[in-house]
C-alpha cells in the first residue's frame, strides 16, 4: 500500500493539506553523514517558485525525528518530516459536490466512504512527491560512484520548454511533458527476473509517482519498428559495453553495464482555470467547474528530482539486496 522495498525500505505518509507529510526509510545503514544542506539542491529543484508552476509557496525544511544522531545515521529507521504551512483549503470545499475530471475526488470518495482528506487531494496529491525527494537524497548517497540524472525533453509537445510554457500560461490551460532519465555507474547483473526485474521494480515505483502516464526503456515504442539486427546492441568489450544501447542497459531483466535510460511522459495538471464538466453527486446532473486554488501549468517541470529520487530508492534497494551497500559505513 504505503510502503516500497525490501531491504531499503520506505513508507509514505500525511496529505497535502494536513499537518505535514513524511516517510520512513528502514534498512539505512550506519554512520551515513546525513545533514540538512545534503537536502538543498533536490528539495530547491522540486520547489515551485519557476514560471509554469504554482504559486503555493512552501518551506519545505526536512526535521529529522529518530534514525540521525550527531549527523549520522543511526541504523534505526530514519524518519523525515515536513510541515504545511501555506494552504487554502476553502477552494476545495464545494468539491464534495462536483469532483474534478483527472483527479481522484471521485474515485477516492468511493473507495473511502467519504471518509478520505479531500483538500488539494490529500494523500493523492503530488505534494507527496517531497518526501520521495528526501528519501532519494538518502539513496543517492548510498549509490557510489552512480550518477543519476533527469530532464524534461518535451513539454507541451515541443522541445522548447520556454515557449511550451509561456503559451500554456497565455491559454490558461495545463499541459504534460516528457522526461528523461539516466543512469551510469550500475554494474552488471542488478535485477531479478522473472517478477523483479529491474524495469519491473523501476515501473512499479516509476509509477507512484502521480502524474506519470507510461515509461519505455531505451528505443522503447521504436523497437517495434525495427528489425531485430537494428535493435540488437553488438557487445564490444568484456566489461559489456555496446556499439548501441536500444536495450537501454538492460538484457534479460538485470543491468548490462551500460548507461540505463528510460522516458516517461508526465500529464497535463488535471486542475486548470479552464470551464469544464463534471458530476454533481447532489442532484445527479452534469454541472459545469471551475477549479480555483493554485496549480501547475506543468507538473513535469518539477517531475525531474522526483523522478531521480525514484530511481535511486529503487537501486539501493537492489544494490542493498545484492550486499553491495553494507548494513553499517566505515567513515575513516
Amino acid at each position: 500500500m504505503n510502503s516500497f522495498g525490501k531491504i531499503f525500505r520506505v513508507s509514505i505518509f500525511g496529505e497535502s493539506h494536513g499537518n505535514g507529510l513524511g516517510i520512513v526509510i528502514d534498512g539505512v545503514p550506519a554512520g551515513l553523514p546525513l545533514t540538512f544542506d545534503d537536502f538543498n539542491n533536490d528539495l530547491g529543484r522540486r520547489r515551485s517558485g519557476a514560471k509554469g508552476t504554482t504559486p503555493r509557496k512552501e518551506a519545505d525544511l526536512p526535521r529529522f525525528t529518530s534514525g540521525l544522531f550527531n549527523d549520522h545515521t543511526t541504523g534505526a529507521p530514519l524518519t523525515i518530516q515536513f510541515e504545511n504551512t501555506n494552504t487554502r483549503s476553502k477552494d476545495y470545499s464545494k468539491l464534495r459536490e462536483t469532483p474534478r475530471p483527472g483527479h481522484a475526488d471521485f474515485v477516492a470518495s468511493k473507495k473511502f466512504g467519504g471518509f478520505e482528506d479531500y483538500r488539494g487531494g490529500g494523500h493523492f496529491s503530488g505534494r507527496l512527491t517531497l518526501a520521495l525527494v528526501a528519501a532519494g537524497v538518502v539513496a543517492k548517497k548510498l549509490l557510489k560512484g552512480i550518477a543519476i540524472e533527469a530532464r524534461l525533453i518535451e513539454a507541451g509537445g515541443m522541445n522548447d520548454i520556454e515557449t511550451a510554457i509561456e503559451k500554456a500560461v497565455d491559454n490558461g490551460d495545463s499541459i504534460g511533458g516528457i522526461v528523461e532519465c539516466k543512469v551510469n555507474g550500475l554494474p552488471i547483473g542488478l535485477g531479478e527476473p522473472f517478477f523483479d526485474s529491474i524495469e519491473s521494480v523501476l515501473s512499479h515505483m516509476v509509477f507512484s509517482i502521480p502524474a506519470i502516464k507510461g515509461i519505455e526503456f531505451g528505443s522503447g515504442f521504436r523497437a517495434a519498428k525495427m528489425t531485430g539486427s537494428e535493435h540488437n546492441d553488438n557487445i564490444i568489450s568484456m566489461d559489456g559495453k555496446t556499439e548501441t544501447n536500444n536495450a537501454g542497459g538492460i538484457n534479460g531483466g538485470i543491468t548490462n553495464g551500460n548507461e540505463i535510460i528510460f522516458r516517461v511522459p508526465v500529464k497535463p495538471t488535471s486542475s486548470t482555470s479552464k470551464k469544464q464538466r463534471t458530476l454533481n453527486i447532489t442532484t445527479g446532473k452534469v454541472d459545469d467547474l471551475e477549479v480555483e486554488g493554485r496549480h501547475d501549468t506543468c507538473i513535469a517541470l518539477r517531475v525531474p528530482s522526483v523522478l531521480e529520487a525514484a530511481t535511486a530508492i529503487v537501486l539501493a534497494d537492489l544494490m542493498s539486496q545484492e550486499q553491495q551497500i553494507p548494513r553499517t559505513l566505515n567513515n575513516n
